[in-house]
């Protein structure tokens, strides 16, 4: 077999090197400037990196707020500026926002038949009015208040239950871990109604290994006559076993919500899509596969990203003292003594809420934002944009532009106060954690809510200090690799109960 695919390969190199030759010749001085690739794989090689947003923001200090890569056969622009970020995300959105077809993302998504890694068309629309109306609008937001209020308040006391239970006079929270697991079981309560359980363990498990294949590298993707490669190295084999796997943990939810003497409180989202899929008047026919696909998306999109953002945002207070007890002041003066924080306390949290937004400036919660695809060649700032260009907007690098922001690496929340309109809405595009224009985050105001529950009722309840012998600085800021910014090492602080 090694010495089939070493002739295979010997027969396809020089085919590829011509093909790649004639295909960039006619419009690379065309394109915006980028770092000269190596032969065949272009810049690959400068994707594999655990700090990916950061090290093209440095590249981008080289060649410009636009900037030109190869990805194998895939052109690629890097957009690295607020003002380029407005061209893209609002002044052109129309061309900028279909997304890319990779293996991994098709696959997992049953052929695109979910919203967010969708590419622009007809479906799309239509998906997104019914995700817009049923089942991330205010109204359906509020309507799982009470689910949210439950859970993180079911958190705060496994807390102080480890507390008052420990014979050891400092008690130590991993705060990764149980930030991640609360907000696992949020998602799944109102996806498919249940907490926890033999579900919920084997739920954790196919879906990170679903996020591992689904940024997993796929030949095919980069190098069309070379997806064959992906069955001899097994990455093929990998993604249809996780599909299947997934495939019938929802089927057994699916199931479950249609066995008629299925006892609920409420309705959960698999109730609000079963009921749409017997509604004739929808104009687009919802299938079981529809359902799965907007499932899938709910759980990659809605897990990590607010645990992670919650993470981030007690990582930088801990390592700014100032800034916490100044936090943990505005909480207790405004909320009392009521003993816990409820969603209606929220909009009075100003300080709460700039933190906030500082955190998602320095550290947004997926840094290169969803990728792009461009449905149309156009011309962005003097430079030409080929049609199907791969399109990855820094929010990293808009974050820290000096040109917008002043002492752009330090975290001060008071830039966010007063007389600061800035938000995360995506109008301010030096300011775009979630996105902006047409594929903007759908479920930005259900994730800021459970962000703000979280760190609330963390700083109300509790005085969280460094461990013994541990000072500000050896809180590192090291972060993984993926679509979603993690800590890479966890946040273990000492806890001690203060209401």
């Amino acid at each position: 077999m090694a010495a089939f695919v070493e002739i295979i390969l010997v027969v396809l190199i020089p085919l590829i090197t011509v093909f790649f030759l004639v295909k960039f010749r006619n419009f690379e001085s065309k394109i915006p400037p980028g770092p000269r690739g190596l032969p065949i794989i272009g810049n690959l090689h400068q994707f594999n990196t655990s700090r990916l947003a950061d090290h093209l923001w440095q590249l981008s200090k080289c060649y410009g707020p636009l900037m030109s890569l190869r990805l194998g056969c895939v052109q690629t622009l890097i957009v690295s500026s607020a003002q380029m970020a407005k061209e893209v995300l609002k002044t052109n959105d129309v061309i900028f926002c279909s997304r890319p077809v990779f293996t991994g993302q098709e696959k997992i998504t049953y052929g695109y038949k979910g919203l967010v890694l969708t590419p622009y068309n007809d479906y799309w629309r239509e998906m997104r009015k019914i995700c817009t109306l049923h089942l991330f609008s205010s109204r359906r937001v509020q309507s799982f208040c009470f689910d949210r209020e439950e859970e993180v308040f079911l958190m705060i006391n496994r807390i102080k239950h480890q507390i008052t239970t420990s014979s050891s006079e400092v008690v130590l929270v991993n705060l990764n871990e149980t930030i991640m697991t609360l907000t696992s079981t949020i998602i799944c309560r109102m996806a498919y109604g249940k907490r926890q359980g033999q579900e919920m363990s084997r739920f954790h498990e196919l879906l990170l290994e679903c996020q591992a294949v689904l940024v997993n590298f796929y030949f095919r993707d980069h190098f069309p006559l070379m997806g064959w490669l992906d069955h001899l190295n097994g990455s093929m084999a990998r993604l249809n076993k996780n599909f299947n796997e997934m495939d019938a943990f929802y089927q057994e939810i699916v199931d479950e919500h249609l066995h008629p003497d299925r006892s609920k409180m409420q309705d959960d989202i698999v109730d609000i899509l079963l009921q749409l899929k017997k509604d004739e008047s929808c104009s687009t026919s919802i299938t079981f596969d529809h359902i799965k696909a907007i499932l899938m998306d709910i759980f990659l999109a809605g897990t990590e990203t607010a645990a992670s953002s919650v993470v981030w945002a007690m990582t930088l207070l801990i390592k700014n003292p100032k800034a916490l007890k100044r936090a943990q002041n505005e909480v207790k003066s405004l909320v009392g003594d009521k003993g816990k924080v409820y969603e209606d306390d929220l909009e009075k949290l100003e300080y709460l809420k700039a933190v906030i937004k500082e955190t998602l400036r320095l550290y947004p919660v997926a840094p290169l934002l969803v990728p792009r695809e461009t449905i149309d060649k156009c011309v962005l700032n003097g430079y030409e944009i080929p049609k199907k260009t791969l399109v990855y907007v820094n929010a990293w690098a808009i974050g820290r532009d000096p040109e917008f922001w002043e002492k752009p690496e330090d975290f001060e929340p008071e830039r966010f106060m007063g007389s600061s309109t800035i938000d995360y809405k995506g109008l301010d595009f030096e300011f775009i954690p979630f996105g902006s224009g047409r594929r903007g985050c759908p479920g930005m105001s259900l994730g800021a809510t459970t962000i703000e529950l979280i760190l609330s009722n963390l700083l109300y309840t509790f005085e969280w200090k460094l461990p013994d012998g541990t000072t500000r600085d050896d809180i590192d800021t090291l972060t993984t690799p993926g679509l979603v910014l993690h800590k890479k090492n966890a946040l273990c602080l000492v806890v001690g109960k203060d209401n």
